[in-house]
Protein backbone atom coordinates (compact mmCIF):
# COMPACT_ATOMS: atom_id res chain seq x y z
CA UNK A 1 0.00 0.00 0.00
CA UNK A 2 1.30 3.47 -0.93
CA UNK A 3 0.28 6.64 0.88
CA UNK A 4 1.17 10.32 0.78
CA UNK A 5 1.52 10.37 4.58
CA UNK A 6 1.71 7.65 7.22
CA UNK A 7 1.56 8.68 10.87
CA UNK A 8 3.09 6.31 13.42
CA UNK A 9 1.09 6.67 16.65
CA UNK A 10 -2.46 7.93 17.24
CA UNK A 11 -2.21 10.13 20.33
CA UNK A 12 -3.26 13.80 20.29
CA UNK A 13 -0.22 14.47 18.12
CA UNK A 14 -0.76 11.59 15.71
CA UNK A 15 -4.50 11.62 15.13
CA UNK A 16 -4.67 15.42 14.80
CA UNK A 17 -1.79 15.26 12.29
CA UNK A 18 -3.60 12.59 10.28
CA UNK A 19 -6.84 14.60 10.17
CA UNK A 20 -5.09 17.79 9.05
CA UNK A 21 -3.19 15.81 6.41
CA UNK A 22 -6.45 14.39 5.08
CA UNK A 23 -8.02 17.87 5.04
CA UNK A 24 -5.10 19.03 2.89
CA UNK A 25 -5.84 16.30 0.35
CA UNK A 26 -3.16 13.77 1.31
CA UNK A 27 -3.90 10.05 1.16
CA UNK A 28 -3.29 9.25 4.82
CA UNK A 29 -2.89 6.24 7.10
CA UNK A 30 -2.25 5.98 10.82
CA UNK A 31 -0.54 3.10 12.65
CA UNK A 32 -1.56 2.23 16.23
CA UNK A 33 -0.51 -0.74 18.36
CA UNK A 34 -3.16 -0.28 21.05
CA UNK A 35 -6.07 2.20 21.26
CA UNK A 36 -6.81 5.20 19.08
CA UNK A 37 -6.20 8.38 21.03
CA UNK A 38 -2.98 7.13 22.61
CA UNK A 39 -2.06 7.71 26.23
CA UNK A 40 -3.80 11.11 26.44
CA UNK A 41 -7.29 9.90 25.64
CA UNK A 42 -6.99 6.42 27.15
CA UNK A 43 -4.60 6.71 30.10
CA UNK A 44 -3.73 10.37 30.58
CA UNK A 45 -5.36 13.75 30.06
CA UNK A 46 -8.99 12.67 29.68
CA UNK A 47 -9.53 9.85 32.20
CA UNK A 48 -7.55 11.69 34.89
CA UNK A 49 -9.85 14.70 34.48
CA UNK A 50 -12.82 12.37 34.98
CA UNK A 51 -11.28 11.09 38.21
CA UNK A 52 -10.55 14.63 39.35
CA UNK A 53 -14.12 15.71 38.64
CA UNK A 54 -15.42 12.91 40.85
CA UNK A 55 -13.03 14.05 43.57
CA UNK A 56 -14.23 17.64 43.20
CA UNK A 57 -17.91 16.63 43.45
CA UNK A 58 -17.13 14.54 46.54
CA UNK A 59 -15.32 17.52 48.09
CA UNK A 60 -18.42 19.66 47.50
CA UNK A 61 -20.60 17.05 49.17
CA UNK A 62 -18.30 16.89 52.17
CA UNK A 63 -18.45 20.67 52.52
CA UNK A 64 -22.13 21.12 51.65
CA UNK A 65 -22.78 22.90 54.97
CA UNK A 66 -20.44 25.68 53.87
CA UNK A 67 -23.08 26.47 51.24
CA UNK A 68 -26.06 26.26 53.61
CA UNK A 69 -26.93 22.73 52.50
CA UNK A 70 -27.16 19.44 54.37
CA UNK A 71 -26.01 16.15 52.89
CA UNK A 72 -26.13 13.17 55.21
CA UNK A 73 -23.40 10.54 55.17
CA UNK A 74 -21.88 11.32 51.76
CA UNK A 75 -19.94 8.27 50.60
CA UNK A 76 -17.87 7.39 47.59
CA UNK A 77 -17.65 4.17 45.63
CA UNK A 78 -14.01 3.98 44.50
CA UNK A 79 -14.63 1.31 41.87
CA UNK A 80 -17.57 3.24 40.44
CA UNK A 81 -15.40 6.36 40.20
CA UNK A 82 -12.78 4.38 38.30
CA UNK A 83 -15.47 2.81 36.08
CA UNK A 84 -16.84 6.24 35.17
CA UNK A 85 -13.34 7.40 34.24
CA UNK A 86 -12.83 4.41 31.97
CA UNK A 87 -16.22 5.04 30.36
CA UNK A 88 -15.25 8.62 29.55
CA UNK A 89 -11.95 7.41 28.02
CA UNK A 90 -13.70 4.74 25.95
CA UNK A 91 -16.16 7.31 24.64
CA UNK A 92 -13.37 9.63 23.56
CA UNK A 93 -11.48 6.79 21.85
CA UNK A 94 -14.63 5.87 19.91
CA UNK A 95 -14.86 9.53 18.92
CA UNK A 96 -11.40 9.32 17.35
CA UNK A 97 -12.49 6.17 15.47
CA UNK A 98 -15.39 8.18 14.04
CA UNK A 99 -13.05 11.02 13.03
CA UNK A 100 -10.77 8.56 11.20
CA UNK A 101 -13.71 7.24 9.17
CA UNK A 102 -15.11 10.73 8.55
CA UNK A 103 -11.76 11.90 7.18
CA UNK A 104 -11.14 8.71 5.17
CA UNK A 105 -7.96 7.84 7.06
CA UNK A 106 -6.86 4.21 6.96
CA UNK A 107 -6.21 2.81 10.45
CA UNK A 108 -3.50 0.15 10.45
CA UNK A 109 -3.52 -1.84 13.67
CA UNK A 110 -0.26 -3.27 14.97
CA UNK A 111 3.30 -2.36 15.97
CA UNK A 112 4.98 -0.20 13.35
CA UNK A 113 8.69 -0.27 12.62
CA UNK A 114 10.43 2.21 10.33
CA UNK A 115 12.32 0.97 7.30
CA UNK A 116 14.63 2.72 4.86
CA UNK A 117 13.09 3.99 1.65
CA UNK A 118 10.19 5.64 3.49
CA UNK A 119 8.51 2.40 4.49
CA UNK A 120 6.89 1.04 7.64
CA UNK A 121 6.60 -2.61 8.58
CA UNK A 122 3.49 -3.37 10.65
CA UNK A 123 3.59 -6.88 12.08
CA UNK A 124 5.15 -8.27 8.89
CA UNK A 125 3.20 -6.24 6.33
CA UNK A 126 4.93 -3.38 4.55
CA UNK A 127 3.51 0.06 3.74
CA UNK A 128 5.19 2.97 1.99
CA UNK A 129 4.61 6.72 1.91
CA UNK A 130 6.14 9.89 0.56
CA UNK A 131 6.26 11.18 4.13
CA UNK A 132 6.36 9.34 7.45
CA UNK A 133 5.59 11.19 10.69
CA UNK A 134 6.71 9.66 13.99
CA UNK A 135 4.32 10.39 16.88
CA UNK A 136 4.93 7.50 19.28
CA UNK A 137 4.70 9.57 22.49
CA UNK A 138 6.09 8.64 25.88
CA UNK A 139 5.52 6.52 28.98
CA UNK A 140 6.20 6.70 32.71
CA UNK A 141 9.93 6.96 33.44
CA UNK A 142 11.48 4.49 35.88
CA UNK A 143 14.28 5.37 38.30
CA UNK A 144 16.86 2.71 39.20
CA UNK A 145 16.02 3.25 42.88
CA UNK A 146 12.29 2.99 42.16
CA UNK A 147 11.59 0.06 39.80
CA UNK A 148 7.89 -0.32 39.00
CA UNK A 149 6.27 -3.70 39.55
CA UNK A 150 2.76 -2.55 38.63
CA UNK A 151 1.39 -3.55 42.04
CA UNK A 152 3.16 -1.90 44.96
CA UNK A 153 5.23 0.53 42.91
CA UNK A 154 3.13 1.90 40.08
CA UNK A 155 3.06 4.48 37.31
CA UNK A 156 0.21 6.76 36.23
CA UNK A 157 -1.45 4.01 34.20
CA UNK A 158 -1.98 1.67 37.14
CA UNK A 159 -2.94 4.65 39.35
CA UNK A 160 -6.07 5.11 37.22
CA UNK A 161 -7.35 1.56 37.56
CA UNK A 162 -6.39 0.29 41.02
CA UNK A 163 -8.80 -2.49 42.05
CA UNK A 164 -8.82 -1.23 45.62
CA UNK A 165 -8.27 2.21 47.16
CA UNK A 166 -5.04 2.31 49.18
CA UNK A 167 -5.14 3.60 52.76
CA UNK A 168 -1.67 5.13 52.43
CA UNK A 169 0.13 6.30 49.30
CA UNK A 170 3.54 7.87 48.66
CA UNK A 171 3.75 10.00 45.53
CA UNK A 172 7.30 10.47 44.28
CA UNK A 173 7.54 13.59 42.13
CA UNK A 174 5.38 16.69 42.23
CA UNK A 175 4.98 17.60 38.59
CA UNK A 176 1.50 17.69 37.03
CA UNK A 177 0.97 13.92 37.21
CA UNK A 178 2.13 13.66 40.82
CA UNK A 179 0.05 16.51 42.26
CA UNK A 180 -3.08 15.57 40.30
CA UNK A 181 -3.06 12.03 41.68
CA UNK A 182 -2.10 13.30 45.14
CA UNK A 183 -5.18 15.53 45.12
CA UNK A 184 -7.44 12.76 43.80
CA UNK A 185 -6.44 10.10 46.31
CA UNK A 186 -6.36 12.56 49.22
CA UNK A 187 -9.90 13.67 48.34
CA UNK A 188 -11.02 10.04 48.30
CA UNK A 189 -9.64 9.56 51.83
CA UNK A 190 -6.19 8.07 51.19
CA UNK A 191 -3.36 9.33 53.41
CA UNK A 192 -0.95 10.89 50.89
CA UNK A 193 2.70 11.92 51.19
CA UNK A 194 4.49 13.74 48.35
CA UNK A 195 8.27 13.34 48.06
CA UNK A 196 9.93 15.95 45.82
CA UNK A 197 13.65 16.06 45.04
CA UNK A 198 13.71 19.83 44.39
CA UNK A 199 13.05 22.59 46.98
CA UNK A 200 9.54 23.37 45.66
CA UNK A 201 6.53 21.34 44.55
CA UNK A 202 5.51 21.86 40.90
CA UNK A 203 9.09 23.07 40.36
CA UNK A 204 8.58 24.41 36.82
CA UNK A 205 6.04 26.96 38.10
CA UNK A 206 6.59 30.43 39.53
CA UNK A 207 7.77 30.15 43.14
CA UNK A 208 4.71 32.01 44.47
CA UNK A 209 2.48 29.40 42.81
CA UNK A 210 4.53 26.55 44.29
CA UNK A 211 4.26 28.01 47.79
CA UNK A 212 0.51 28.53 47.44
CA UNK A 213 -0.07 24.94 46.29
CA UNK A 214 2.00 23.63 49.20
CA UNK A 215 -0.14 25.67 51.65
CA UNK A 216 -3.38 24.47 50.06
CA UNK A 217 -2.27 20.83 50.00
CA UNK A 218 -1.10 20.90 53.61
CA UNK A 219 -4.45 22.41 54.60
CA UNK A 220 -6.09 19.43 52.85
CA UNK A 221 -4.00 16.99 54.88
CA UNK A 222 -1.37 16.07 52.28
CA UNK A 223 2.12 15.64 53.76
CA UNK A 224 4.85 17.26 51.65
CA UNK A 225 8.57 16.48 51.78
CA UNK A 226 10.68 18.75 49.54
CA UNK A 227 14.44 18.54 48.99
CA UNK A 228 13.96 14.82 49.58
CA UNK A 229 14.85 11.69 47.65
CA UNK A 230 13.69 8.08 47.77
CA UNK A 231 16.95 6.10 47.88
CA UNK A 232 15.65 2.62 48.57
CA UNK A 233 12.38 0.66 48.66
CA UNK A 234 11.39 -2.59 50.30
CA UNK A 235 8.37 -4.44 48.90
CA UNK A 236 8.94 -7.73 50.74
CA UNK A 237 6.24 -7.11 53.35
CA UNK A 238 2.51 -6.54 53.05
CA UNK A 239 2.95 -2.96 51.85
CA UNK A 240 6.01 -1.00 50.82
CA UNK A 241 8.71 0.82 52.79
CA UNK A 242 10.55 3.78 51.30
CA UNK A 243 13.82 5.14 52.65
CA UNK A 244 13.79 8.89 52.09
CA UNK A 245 16.92 11.02 52.29
CA UNK A 246 16.14 14.52 53.62
CA UNK A 247 18.12 17.53 54.82
CA UNK A 248 17.58 16.23 58.36
CA UNK A 249 18.73 12.69 57.66
CA UNK A 250 17.00 9.49 56.57
CA UNK A 251 13.36 8.69 57.22
CA UNK A 252 11.48 5.47 56.48
CA UNK A 253 7.91 5.85 55.20
CA UNK A 254 5.39 3.03 55.04
CA UNK A 255 2.49 2.83 52.61
CA UNK A 256 0.32 0.44 50.64
CA UNK A 257 1.49 1.83 47.30
CA UNK A 258 4.14 4.14 45.85
CA UNK A 259 3.20 6.12 42.76
CA UNK A 260 6.28 6.99 40.73
CA UNK A 261 5.63 10.31 38.96
CA UNK A 262 9.19 11.31 38.13
CA UNK A 263 8.71 12.21 34.49
CA UNK A 264 8.38 10.44 31.17
CA UNK A 265 10.49 8.33 28.81
CA UNK A 266 10.16 8.72 25.02
CA UNK A 267 8.87 5.69 23.09
CA UNK A 268 11.74 5.47 20.63
CA UNK A 269 12.99 1.92 21.23
CA UNK A 270 12.57 -0.78 18.58
CA UNK A 271 10.80 1.47 16.06
CA UNK A 272 13.63 1.35 13.52
CA UNK A 273 15.33 4.70 14.14
CA UNK A 274 18.79 3.12 14.01
CA UNK A 275 17.97 1.19 10.83
CA UNK A 276 16.93 4.37 9.04
CA UNK A 277 19.74 6.46 10.54
CA UNK A 278 17.58 9.04 12.31
CA UNK A 279 19.59 11.07 14.82
CA UNK A 280 18.60 10.90 18.49
CA UNK A 281 20.06 12.93 21.34
CA UNK A 282 19.29 12.31 25.02
CA UNK A 283 16.10 10.34 24.43
CA UNK A 284 14.74 12.80 21.84
CA UNK A 285 14.57 12.73 18.05
CA UNK A 286 16.27 15.82 16.66
CA UNK A 287 14.17 17.87 14.22
CA UNK A 288 14.22 21.29 12.56
CA UNK A 289 11.62 24.03 13.05
CA UNK A 290 9.13 22.12 10.91
CA UNK A 291 9.81 18.65 12.41
CA UNK A 292 11.96 17.23 9.61
CA UNK A 293 14.52 14.71 10.92
CA UNK A 294 18.00 14.39 9.41
CA UNK A 295 16.62 11.83 6.93
CA UNK A 296 14.43 13.35 4.16
CA UNK A 297 10.82 12.16 4.23
CA UNK A 298 10.89 11.26 7.95
CA UNK A 299 9.40 13.65 10.50
CA UNK A 300 8.79 13.53 14.26
CA UNK A 301 6.40 15.41 16.56
CA UNK A 302 5.22 15.39 20.16
CA UNK A 303 6.85 13.82 23.19
CA UNK A 304 9.61 12.14 21.15
CA UNK A 305 11.02 15.59 20.20
CA UNK A 306 12.72 18.21 22.44
CA UNK A 307 9.66 20.52 22.88
CA UNK A 308 7.34 20.54 25.89
CA UNK A 309 5.69 17.14 26.44
CA UNK A 310 2.10 18.37 26.31
CA UNK A 311 -0.88 17.17 24.28
CA UNK A 312 -1.65 20.59 22.82
CA UNK A 313 1.98 21.02 21.79
CA UNK A 314 1.96 17.69 19.93
CA UNK A 315 -1.24 18.66 18.10
CA UNK A 316 0.14 22.07 17.10
CA UNK A 317 3.42 20.51 15.92
CA UNK A 318 1.60 17.94 13.80
CA UNK A 319 -0.57 20.57 12.12
CA UNK A 320 2.47 22.74 11.35
CA UNK A 321 4.36 19.71 10.04
CA UNK A 322 1.76 18.67 7.44
CA UNK A 323 0.99 22.24 6.43
CA UNK A 324 4.69 22.71 5.68
CA UNK A 325 4.71 19.46 3.69
CA UNK A 326 1.73 20.81 1.74
CA UNK A 327 3.75 23.90 0.80
CA UNK A 328 1.82 26.35 2.93
CA UNK A 329 3.55 29.38 4.45
CA UNK A 330 3.71 28.60 8.16
CA UNK A 331 5.52 30.16 11.09
CA UNK A 332 7.61 28.07 13.47
CA UNK A 333 5.91 27.37 16.79
CA UNK A 334 6.71 29.84 19.59
CA UNK A 335 7.67 27.56 22.46
CA UNK A 336 7.88 30.57 24.77
CA UNK A 337 4.11 31.03 24.50
CA UNK A 338 2.92 27.53 25.37
CA UNK A 339 0.45 27.35 28.28
CA UNK A 340 0.89 24.73 30.95
CA UNK A 341 -2.06 23.47 33.01
CA UNK A 342 -2.25 21.30 36.12
CA UNK A 343 -5.68 20.06 37.19
CA UNK A 344 -5.28 19.44 40.90
CA UNK A 345 -7.29 21.61 43.29
CA UNK A 346 -6.51 24.47 43.30
CA UNK A 347 -5.74 24.35 39.58
CA UNK A 348 -2.55 25.83 38.13
CA UNK A 349 -2.08 27.54 34.77
CA UNK A 350 0.85 29.51 33.43
CA UNK A 351 2.51 30.88 30.32
CA UNK A 352 5.72 32.77 29.65
CA UNK A 353 8.49 33.77 32.03
CA UNK A 354 8.36 33.33 35.79
CA UNK A 355 9.42 36.31 37.91
CA UNK A 356 12.73 34.60 38.66
CA UNK A 357 13.41 33.93 34.96
CA UNK A 358 12.63 37.54 34.04
CA UNK A 359 15.04 38.82 36.69
CA UNK A 360 17.74 36.37 35.61
CA UNK A 361 17.45 37.82 32.10
CA UNK A 362 18.17 41.24 33.60
CA UNK A 363 14.81 42.65 32.54
CA UNK A 364 13.27 45.70 34.22
CA UNK A 365 9.83 44.39 35.14
CA UNK A 366 6.50 45.31 36.65
CA UNK A 367 4.80 42.58 38.70
CA UNK A 368 1.14 42.56 39.67
CA UNK A 369 -0.77 40.11 41.81
CA UNK A 370 -4.45 39.80 42.67
CA UNK A 371 -5.64 37.26 45.26
CA UNK A 372 -8.91 35.41 44.76
CA UNK A 373 -9.70 36.23 48.40
CA UNK A 374 -10.54 39.71 47.05
CA UNK A 375 -12.68 38.35 44.19
CA UNK A 376 -16.45 38.50 44.54
CA UNK A 377 -16.99 35.49 42.28
CA UNK A 378 -14.40 33.42 44.17
CA UNK A 379 -15.99 34.35 47.51
CA UNK A 380 -19.47 33.46 46.25
CA UNK A 381 -18.16 30.14 44.94
CA UNK A 382 -16.29 29.32 48.13
CA UNK A 383 -12.99 29.05 46.24
CA UNK A 384 -10.81 31.80 47.66
CA UNK A 385 -7.43 30.02 47.56
CA UNK A 386 -5.00 31.34 44.99
CA UNK A 387 -4.23 34.36 42.84
CA UNK A 388 -3.35 35.70 39.40
CA UNK A 389 0.18 37.02 38.91
CA UNK A 390 1.33 38.97 35.86
CA UNK A 391 4.77 40.13 34.74
CA UNK A 392 5.34 42.97 32.28
CA UNK A 393 8.37 44.63 30.75
CA UNK A 394 8.54 48.04 32.47
CA UNK A 395 9.78 49.93 29.40
CA UNK A 396 7.61 48.57 26.58
CA UNK A 397 4.68 47.02 28.43
CA UNK A 398 5.27 43.58 26.88
CA UNK A 399 3.38 40.80 28.69
CA UNK A 400 6.25 38.56 29.77
CA UNK A 401 4.41 36.01 31.90
CA UNK A 402 1.16 35.08 33.59
CA UNK A 403 0.80 32.62 36.47
CA UNK A 404 -2.45 31.52 38.06
CA UNK A 405 -3.51 29.21 40.86
CA UNK A 406 -7.12 28.79 41.86
CA UNK A 407 -10.49 27.37 40.86
CA UNK A 408 -10.98 27.18 37.09
CA UNK A 409 -7.76 28.93 36.12
CA UNK A 410 -6.99 26.36 33.40
CA UNK A 411 -9.93 27.87 31.52
CA UNK A 412 -8.60 31.41 32.05
CA UNK A 413 -5.00 31.17 30.84
CA UNK A 414 -5.92 31.41 27.14
CA UNK A 415 -6.47 35.17 27.59
CA UNK A 416 -2.79 35.58 28.39
CA UNK A 417 -1.70 33.27 25.56
CA UNK A 418 -3.77 35.19 23.02
CA UNK A 419 -2.72 38.56 24.44
CA UNK A 420 0.95 37.62 24.19
CA UNK A 421 0.47 36.25 20.65
CA UNK A 422 -1.08 39.58 19.61
CA UNK A 423 1.72 41.50 21.39
CA UNK A 424 -0.69 43.34 23.64
CA UNK A 425 0.57 45.71 26.32
CA UNK A 426 -0.35 46.01 29.96
CA UNK A 427 -2.36 49.17 29.35
CA UNK A 428 -4.37 47.48 26.61
CA UNK A 429 -5.31 44.64 28.95
CA UNK A 430 -6.21 47.17 31.61
CA UNK A 431 -8.52 49.06 29.26
CA UNK A 432 -10.21 45.89 27.95
CA UNK A 433 -13.41 45.72 30.01
CA UNK A 434 -13.71 42.42 31.87
CA UNK A 435 -17.11 41.13 33.03
CA UNK A 436 -18.10 41.27 36.69
CA UNK A 437 -18.42 39.14 38.72
CA UNK A 438 -16.10 36.57 37.15
CA UNK A 439 -12.90 34.80 38.07
CA UNK A 440 -11.35 36.18 34.87
CA UNK A 441 -11.54 39.81 36.02
CA UNK A 442 -8.71 38.90 38.39
CA UNK A 443 -6.44 39.09 35.32
CA UNK A 444 -7.37 42.74 34.79
CA UNK A 445 -7.02 43.44 38.52
CA UNK A 446 -3.54 41.86 38.58
CA UNK A 447 -2.51 44.02 35.63
CA UNK A 448 -3.91 47.07 37.45
CA UNK A 449 -1.79 46.12 40.47
CA UNK A 450 1.32 46.01 38.28
CA UNK A 451 0.60 49.58 37.18
CA UNK A 452 -0.46 50.86 40.63
CA UNK A 453 -4.08 51.27 39.54
CA UNK A 454 -5.70 48.37 41.39
CA UNK A 455 -9.21 49.15 42.67
CA UNK A 456 -10.31 46.16 44.75
CA UNK A 457 -7.20 45.51 46.80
Amino acid sequence: MKYDIIVLGSGPGGYVTAIRASQLGFKTAIVEKENLGGVCLNWGCIPTKALLKSAQVFEYLKHAEDYGLKVKDAEHDFNAVVKRSRGVADGMSKGVQFLMKKNKIDVIEGFGKLKTGKKIDVDGKEYSADNIIIATGARSRELPSLPQDGKKVIGYREAMTLPKQPKKMIVVGSGAIGVEFAYFYNSMGTEVTIVEYLPNVVPVEDEDVSKQLERSFKKSGIKIMTSSEVTKIDTSGKGVKATVKTNKGEEVLEADIILSAVGIKSNIENIGLEDVGIVVDRDKILVNDFYQTNIPGYYAIGDVTPGQALAHVASAEGILCVEKIAGQHVEALDYGNIPGCTYCSPEIASVGLTEKQAKEKGLDIKVGKFPFSASGKASAGGNKDGFVKVIFDAKYGEWLGCHMIGAGVTDMIAEAVLGRKLETTGHEVLKAVHPHPTMSEAVMEAVADAYDEVIHL
